[in-house]
């Protein structure tokens, strides 16, 4: 296998819009996502339109140990990653303190501590080899406080600060690592979120495969901070930086109220 990309979350949005795009440059693919069945289709559609090689392992990341399996199970099968892709994850709304706290325990698991074991245990080979690029999507969540959808914001805010502290500690390599914040995108992330009648999700989304497009752009050019679209940026490079912290956590508030 040549050029492999290994896509956490890959059977839908964002992520399956980055497995076509890295497909159609001719790149080699690992797919990993819970759900088999549509990861097979993914499988056949690009190997057929594309001739690339893609290999899929069927994992549930939020599990405590499935960052570790799945690497295990790249190194029996002698798979080196160039691009890593951390895309998995997911949301859920509601007051923290009725929320079902095993939901919001796999919601760490996957938006933190999967992310985060997979990136330290496949760092090290593209140390060795000096050559590798790291996307974690993030999100516009990750700069501000997020009542209603305390966990995830906090979780997005993890994904933020990390991959630009270890962009910092790779910049005197070859490697480089790339946070992703889109705002709301059109996937199946708001259904699962319980989100799709929130003012946000009402007001907004952009495309999937636009916000993946702008992502893998952005990570070929080893961009550290991607935030797609003006406003978002405006929003993110002006409007936080002014407005007092409690407004911000207000403001917040009322985009994941139901509408």
């Amino acid at each position: 296998m040549n050029n492999v990309a290994l896509i956490t979350g890959a059977s839908s949005g964002i992520g399956l819009e980055f497995a076509r795009i890295h497909a159609a440059k001719g790149g080699d693919l690992v797919l990993t996502a819970r759900r088999q069945s549509r990861l097979e289709e993914l499988e056949a559609e690009l190997e057929q339109q594309h001739g690339i090689t893609v290999i899929i392992i069927t994992k549930d990341l939020s599990l405590p140990g499935a960052a570790e399996e799945l690497y295990l199970e790249l190194r029996d099968k002698n798979i080196k990653v160039d691009y890593l892709i951390n895309n998995a994850g997911f949301g859920g709304h509601g007051f923290f303190h009725e929320r079902d706290w095993e939901k919001d325990k796999a919601m760490i698991n996957l938006n933190i501590m999967a992310l985060t074991a997979l990136t330290r245990l496949i760092l090290p080979d593209m140390i060795l080899r000096n050559s590798g690029r790291i996307l974690n999507v993030a999100s516009g969540a990750g700069f501000l406080p997020g009542p209603l959808q305390a966990v995830y914001y906090a979780t997005k805010a993890f994904v933020v600060s990390f991959s630009e502290a270890i962009a910092s500690e790779l910049s005197d390599t070859d490697i480089t690592v790339t946070a992703l914040c889109p705002g709301a995108t059109a996937t199946e992330f708001a259904q699962g979120a319980d989100l799709e009648d929130s003012r946000y999700f009402k007001s907004r989304a952009a495309s999937a495969k636009d916000v993946a497009t702008y992502g893998y752009n952005a990570m070929l050019r080893g961009k550290v901070i991607a935030v797609p679209g003006v406003k978002l940026k405006f929003l993110m490079n002006v409007v936080l930086r002014i407005l007092p912290r409690r407004l911000v956590t207000k403001i917040s508030r009322a985009a994941m109220e139901k509408a």
